[in-house]
């Protein structure tokens, strides 16, 4: 497997505004697209950050990185930015001629519709172009602050 990894931690220089980050290099292929899922999923629980709808949104932006933005012997590279309340999920393939473009299938259409999902998903998403031949997709999420832990005085059970 063609796969790079780098994790950066650090902190923004706001107080309280912690920057984490991780890139990995995966090959364009529906294996990699799959393990590119799993991998951000992880790497968000390890962060203690929720994962489910990040994870649907790796999967599309991958599987369509592994299908239309594929050249034979090229990767994708998935990055995951957190800062703050931010998601940033990255996806760049060498495909800079074909830029993603959300449909709108019919009912009976087995395909199509993972932009959609994106932009169900995602608060904003986008598409910049970079040095010939890449592209980068990429989506923002805003994440929910954790729930607070209860603490035992005020409820109508005590």
């Amino acid at each position: 497997m063609n796969q790079e990894t780098q994790e950066i931690s650090g902190t923004d220089i706001r107080p309280g505004r912690e920057v984490r980050n991780v890139t990995v290099l995966l090959s364009s292929t529906p294996r990699g697209a799959r393990l590119a899922r799993l991998l951000a999923v992880d790497t968000l629980r390890g962060w203690g950050l929720p994962d489910e709808a990040a994870g649907h949104v790796v999967a599309e932006l991958a599987a369509n990185a592994a299908t239309h933005g594929r050249l034979p012997g090229r990767s994708f590279r998935l990055t995951l930015y957190a800062v703050g309340a931010t998601l940033r999920i990255e996806v760049t393939d060498t495909r800079g001629d074909r830029l993603p473009e959300r449909q709108d299938p019919d009912g009976g259409a087995e395909s199509g519709r993972g932009l959609l999902l994106v932009e169900a998903l995602a608060d904003r998403w986008g598409v910049s172009e970079g040095r010939f031949p890449r592209k980068t997709v990429w989506a923002e999420l805003r994440l929910a602050p954790p729930e607070p832990a209860p603490t035992g005085s005020g409820g109508a059970d005590d």
